[in-house]
């Protein structure tokens, strides 16, 4: 049968550090090994190209469901009493994530039972049962994570928002999911996203830690070479929708009775890596720029008291990274601030609105954030997938020397093309109590 590589994942791995050993299995599964040898620890990630931006909404949330359902009972170990016994007999810390282009599970366990762990991952990745009494045993576990969610009112401004911004495609970038979807969900349902995403030429299987990459690129061969490749691309048989850009400017209210302050909220349609990496790199050297205390942004609305926090945010993303502006105003001075905010924003692509030793630090706070991501492997490697997902594992590594040839000019590229002058949405979270005190109650009372 031939192999359909996911066009998701044909990214050439090129200029990798030292330490790290890349092959892909003739089933097309990407294999990466990290060796380090700090501790006597192995971690082993699995990550597919799967997650929000792969559901329609009928299936809103579903691949967050799948990943709760991932460490549960499969062909080898089937309960899910069975399946923690031998979670505690390899003595595993375990987990897995959900986010808008990826879903990934992890294992951290000693390396002497690297192998036995191997197998264990290819027994939950491959054979899950989804059984229905699991499933329903779950739903007190989504709650959870949906009133821990909800406990916070900035949730709800952050999913009025994503309302706004996405339009009929929200739940591409839900990545919670719909609490109702979620709940009423059926083992048929887990089996139709399998039978979609879970191939190895849809995979990336990620081991780092105290280990050798011979060896280890022979026990993946030898535990994971049967499984059966898809012989189609899951993303030409089901393309992702593009985005429609905004048309207008939208403004919203959020009313919380739980908002403590008033919260500004405006959101961009960013770029993406499919089709401008050097605006990426731009936007994150740019974020830096602003959350400087020496920067005119925090010297006019922190520093002066007309607000208690403002920041500026792109995540990047394979499918239109949002840029979001965060502004958090002194109640008592909202309009002011939001008009100050706006001012600056104009201002953004002048040639002299930050200086050159702001454009360095920037750069260097970049990389030394980038440096403490890697001192926990097992975090490190999880890093690494998330890259994989939404860039390349280059794009990753190559991070900080593209980070030190961001210029002013692009910086100003970045702004004229993104922000300034297009088309944005505006939320503010406020709540009956801040809308009597204050008088704010729309952005008609401070526009």
């Amino acid at each position: 049968m031939a192999v359909l590589l996911s066009t998701t994942g044909l990214f050439a791995q090129q200029n990798l550090p030292s330490n790290f050993f890349f092959t892909t299995l003739e089933n097309g599964l990407q294999v990466l090994v990290i060796e380090d040898n700090s501790v006597p620890l192995a971690t082993v990630e699995l990550c597919v190209h799967n997650g929000a931006y792969c559901e329609p909404a009928d299936y809103d949330g579903l691949s967050h469901l799948y990943e709760h359902m991932f460490f549960k009972a499969n062909k080898d170990i089937p309960s899910q009493e069975a399946f923690m016994k031998r979670v505690q007999e390899l003595g595993i810390s375990f987990n897995g994530t959900t986010s808008t282009e990826r879903v990934n599970y992890f294992i951290t366990l000693g390396t002497g039972k690297l192998q036995e762990g191997l197998s264990f991952m290819n027994s939950a990745i491959r054979y899950p049962l989804f059984l229905e009494e699991e499933m329903k045993k779950e739903n007190p576990v989504v709650d959870g994570e949906f009133q821990r969610a909800e406990s916070n009112p900035v949730f709800f401004l952050l999913k009025d928002m994503d309302h706004q911004l996405w339009d009929t495609l929200y739940s591409r970038k839900n990545t919670i999911g719909d609490h109702d979807i979620i709940l009423t969900a059926t083992p048929e349902k887990m089996r139709v996203i399998q039978q979609k995403y879970y191939y190895p030429n849809n995979t990336i299987i990620v081991i780092a830690g105290d280990v050798k990459h011979d060896d280890v690129f022979n026990q993946v061969k030898t535990i994971y070479g049967d499984w059966k490749p898809s012989d189609f691309d899951p993303f030409v048989k089901w393309p992702i929708p593009e985005f429609t850009p905004l048309k207008q400017n939208k403004y919203f209210v959020t009313e919380n009775d739980n908002a403590q302050v008033p919260i500004i909220l405006r959101s961009y349609f960013g770029p993406d890596t499919r089709g401008d990496i050097a605006a990426t790199y731009a936007a994150d050297v740019f974020s830096f720029i602003l959350s400087q205390k020496s920067s005119k942004l925090q010297q006019e609305l922190v520093d002066k008291g007309l607000a208690y926090q403002v920041q500026v945010g792109y995540s990047t993303q394979k499918y239109v990274g949002p840029i979001q502006i965060f502004l958090v105003p002194n109640p008592a001075k909202i309009k002011e601030a939001y008009q100050v905010l706006l001012k600056h924003i104009e201002m953004w692509d002048s040639e002299d609105y930050f200086t050159d030793e702001q454009l360095e630090t920037a750069k260097t706070m970049l990389a030394i954030q980038d440096a403490y991501s890697k001192e926990s492997t097992s975090e490190f490697v999880s890093l690494i997938t998330y890259w994989w997902s939404s860039a390349s594992i280059d794009y990753y590594t190559n991070y900080v020397d593209n980070l030190n040839k961001v210029t002013r000019q692009d910086i100003q590229n970045y702004v004229r093309k993104y922000i300034k002058g297009k088309y944005y949405v505006d939320g503010m979270l406020t709540s009956p109590a801040l809308i009597e005190n204050t008088g704010v109650k729309n952005f008609d009372n401070i526009r």
